[in-house]
């Protein structure tokens, strides 16, 4: 099943059965270090990697292609609760698995606020995996090209591309100088919609040694002839950025000198950003642009120049990223729901009360593979099993209820709320790490249900584990606003 996994104990959050992931300790970067609260570069264990992901479960990718993408990255939740996207490479993309680790454990070494930071990698057979911090608020490309609630306002542009500089400056200090195909897609929000840069272009290329998959129109003059990067190439992409930056669009830079060589530039700047900045403000970035997209290389300026130049520009500097971006603070705790605070403080009648009222209506869109076998016996009995563990679950027959829902899952069917109620019944029948296993599993089915995350909390506080638990409280209380805000611009 595409929404199951087979072992519900090997699911996004980790069952408690399996051996815990041990942090490695911290690297010691001396003044290389940026950032002292991110853990030190470790290796993993393919299973270990696996169990984060739900076994690379589809539902788990997040690279903008999705399982179409060269390399897919997949989101993941390790024992402690921590997130992590991993990168899975391309089956034998690095066959030399020794020149694999050492560019990894090199990358891994960097620590800064302005990048998503490398955590680890998995080097097992043909296996080559990345791990780094997850970014849980979309891509560069996503909030410029396409927006839902509000285009980026002029000054969070700004900080974007400042902070994106001094990501590479950084980089260039700690002798990182080459970055490969630097692009919107690259350029991550964290918890609190600070932009950061993604580690993975720092990887060198692996066997097919390409150093940019986007359009030619886009890629450095020199590239195209010579087939290598430079620190110039950096340069130039990052002035296409900036052309991204200013025109809401995806502009080939060609065409971007044409219509500044033209003073053309009303054509050039997104509409969206009409009456937020001012005309020598615009002339500024436009000016930097043209210096980045110089065709000979030694004409464009370095890193530095690029904060140098950038700094003085910026707008609005005392107000939080989260709020000029328009989202939920996902690293503050919202009010709690009633829900919530039923599983906060462990009140196992109120959770079964608010579950009985929420019924089904969570499953909307859930599909399950065997639907056009309804007329069959089995599909029918699985049905009728459900319906038999509705009737317990309300009579408080927690273990008929349990035996029910079990067969319900068992015959094929994929339901988020039956898990989540099998889960509320193993709770009820002090079964926590059961009642962990399906509030993942709930969570797989349904990645941003926040029933799922409040049960979870509820059994790891069962478990003694409340530090993890207030991790899962908080997310779900984050997947509920979020929620709430979606159903209030609709």
């Amino acid at each position: 099943m595409g929404g199951q996994c087979s072992n519900l104990g090997s699911c996004c959050g980790n069952s408690l059965h399996k051996t815990a992931v041990l942090e490695a300790p911290h690297v010691e970067n001396g003044e290389n270090s940026e950032s002292t609260d991110v853990p030190g570069f470790r290796e993993y264990t393919l299973e270990q990697l696996k169990s984060a992901t739900c076994g690379f479960a589809v539902e788990c990718i997040v690279s903008e292609h999705g399982e179409k993408a060269p390399n897919v990255v997949y989101k993941g939740k390790l024992e402690n609760q921590k997130k992590i996207a991993v990168k899975r490479f391309t089956r034998m993309a690095w066959p030399d698995s020794r020149q694999f680790l050492e560019e990894a454990r090199s990358v891994g070494q960097l620590r800064s606020e302005r990048m998503a930071n490398l955590l680890g990698c998995c080097c097992e057979g043909d296996e080559r995996l990345l791990v780094a911090e997850f970014m849980p608020n979309e891509t560069l490309a996503k909030h410029l090209f396409h927006w839902e609630a509000q285009p980026m306002k002029w000054a969070m542009r700004l900080r974007v591309v400042l902070y994106l500089a001094q990501a590479l400056e950084y980089c260039t200090n700690q002798g990182r100088i080459l970055y490969h195909d630097l692009n919107a897609y690259r350029v991550l929000f964290d918890e609190e919609c600070n932009p950061r840069l993604s580690t993975f272009g720092l990887m060198k290329n692996s066997r097919d040694g390409k150093s940019y998959s986007t359009n030619l129109a886009f890629t450095p003059p020199e590239y195209l002839r010579t087939g290598r990067i430079t620190p110039e190439s950096v340069i130039y992409s990052f002035g296409t950025l900036l052309l991204d930056v200013l025109s809401g669009k995806h502009i080939p830079p060609s065409h971007a000198l044409d219509l500044i060589r033209d003073r053309n530039l009303q054509s050039l700047t997104d509409s969206c950003l009409d009456g937020q900045f001012s005309e020598s403000d615009g002339t500024e970035l436009v000016r930097l642009a043209s210096r980045c997209l110089q065709y000979e290389a030694r004409e464009r300026p370095n890193t530095k120049s690029l904060v140098t130049a950038l700094t003085p520009l910026q707008k609005n500097t005392e107000v939080p990223s989260h709020v000029l971006m328009g989202l939920p603070h996902s690293g503050s705790v919202s009010p709690l729901s009633p829900l919530g605070e039923a599983c906060s403080r462990k009140d196992l009648t109120a959770m079964l009360e608010i579950l009985e009222k929420l019924g089904y209506k969570d499953d909307e869109g859930v599909t399950n593979e065997l639907s056009f076998q309804m007329w069959t016996d089995q599909m029918q009995e699985s049905l009728n099993s459900k319906k038999k563990g509705d009737v317990a679950f309300r009579q408080k027959d927690f273990r008929e209820a349990i035996e029910y829902y079990t067969q319900f899952i068992d015959g094929g069917m994929v339901s988020p709320t039956v898990c989540a109620r099998r889960s509320l019944c193993y709770l009820m029948s002090d079964m926590p790490k059961e009642a962990l296993d399906d509030a993942i599993q709930a969570q797989v089915i349904s990645p941003v249900w926040h029933v799922a995350s409040y049960l979870q909390s509820a059994s790891l506080s069962f478990l003694g584990m409340e530090n993890e638990s207030q991790m899962a409280l908080k997310e779900g209380s984050n997947l509920e606003a979020k929620r709430n805000a979606a159903s209030q611009l609709k």
